[in-house]
């Protein structure tokens, strides 16, 4: 069986965490285990990125120049794209512009682009519900994928019914929450609504994997068995 190779462009959320910030950890540094062993994961998504930034580091470049015939490149932005600094965009316009340069890339190169939306935050409003916290992002993307008729994995509502079926407590387990003292990596405690642990890693990565099984069945058949892709 050919090996295939998955490219993944994205932030924090998706990336490969050091040992020193253990057990966080991005759903693109445990995708591999969904997949036989021939299904190659390249994880160059890095904290802090947005769609702008990480084509303005080279980092889409780099990819470029590897990625090949039939390889799939994975796109996920948004949490960064909102920030009031140099990697701004704005939604339905330069959102979609830099976007465009991935999936255009891709193409190009005969390669598959997928894009997926950014999941919520922990953000829940008073009556249990979630906090849209990533503005116009996630819809602009939806938008984006039904124009340039690219696959879409849609974990921003995905991750609304995940999050708001476990409420505002459970969820907590899902993200790098602790109190001090709790973990040695974490001394004095953090609260953060927007970095997962590894069960959150793997939640989100077996949702990709169900989606790709029900909406991309080119890259499907190298899944694992369905009752591999346990919750």
């Amino acid at each position: 069986m050919k090996n295939i190779h998955i490219y993944i462009a994205g932030d924090s959320t998706v990336s490969d965490c050091p040992p020193n910030e253990e057990p966080r950890a991005g759903w693109g540094q445990v995708l591999h285990h969904y997949f036989h062993d021939n299904v190659i994961i390249h994880n160059l998504a890095i904290g802090g990125r947005s769609s702008k930034s990480f084509i303005d580091e080279k980092r889409l470049e780099k990819i470029l120049k590897e990625i090949q015939p039939n390889d799939y490149l994975f796109i996920q932005f948004g949490h960064n794209d909102q920030k009031q600094d140099h990697r701004r965009t704005e939604p339905f316009s330069s959102y979609h512009s830099y976007l465009n340069q991935y999936i255009d890339g891709a193409r190009v190169k005969n390669a598959i682009p997928v894009l997926i939306t950014s999941m919520h935050r922990r953000t829940f409003g008073e009556n249990g519900m979630l906090v849209n916290s990533l503005g116009d992002y996630p819809e602009a993307m939806m938008a984006l994928a039904k124009e340039q008729h690219v696959s879409l994995i849609d974990l921003w509502n995905e991750s609304k019914q995940l999050f708001e079926s476990l409420g505002p407590e459970k969820c907590k387990e899902l993200f790098i929450w602790f109190e001090p003292g709790e973990h040695p990596n974490y001394p004095d405690g953090i609260s953060d609504d927007t970095h997962f642990r590894e069960a959150g890693a793997y939640k989100f990565a077996g949702i990709i994997a169900k989606e790709i099984k029900e909406n991309i069945p080119g890259l499907a058949m190298y899944l694992k068995e369905v009752g591999c892709l346990n919750d």
